[in-house]
């Protein structure tokens, strides 16, 4: 069926809710998303990887404390993890690493041309994951895609990146 060999990875940590949202259930008329990426091997090599949508929140303010209180909730030793502030027209707003019981936010692009360079910067480090899953290192190759992640992370969308950087001044 694919022309390709496609290495699939072996998923060493639960995707499950915590208990925090597990009971919530998300109200589709509010506007802002907190979603963690599907990384399912079926998903990813469908090309149907969408996030997952933890829940809904009104505020982007609320939005941010629950990405805080999911990041207490998830293992102190699970492997790093992106999580994505988007709005009802699935724009991204806000991303951060969920690493240890914190967000660290990743501050939005100001104009283009950083987005180029991230752009360009991302796809190189990929290709360097590519290059080391060749070698046998996929330790190397996870550290490396969550870098280009993270990168990737700070690409907000226009309409909200005035916004995204007054919140994280004013979060600081």
């Amino acid at each position: 069926m694919f022309d390709f060999a496609l290495p699939i990875q072996p998923i060493s940590r639960s995707l499950g809710c915590p208990p925090c949202f597990a009971t919530r259930l998300a109200d589709p008329s509010l506007p802002f998303a907190l979603t963690i990426p599907c990384r399912t091997p079926a998903a990813v090599m469908s090309g149907q990887a969408g996030p997952t949508i933890l829940n809904r929140f009104a505020t982007l303010a609320e939005a941010m404390q629950a990405a805080i209180t999911y990041a207490d909730e998830v293992a102190q030793t699970s492997a790093p993890q992106l999580l994505a502030i988007l709005d009802r027209d699935e724009r991204l707003v806000l991303a951060g690493s969920v690493r240890k019981g914190a967000v660290a936010w990743c501050h939005p692009v100001t104009n283009a041309a950083e987005a180029r360079a991230i752009v360009t910067e991302a796809s190189q480090l990929r290709a360097q994951a590519s290059r080391a899953t060749d070698w046998r290192e996929p330790d190397l190759a996870e550290r490396l895609r969550h870098c280009a992640d993270v990168l990737e992370a700070r690409l907000v969308d226009p309409l909200w990146r005035s916004f995204a950087i007054r919140s994280l001044q004013i979060a600081a």
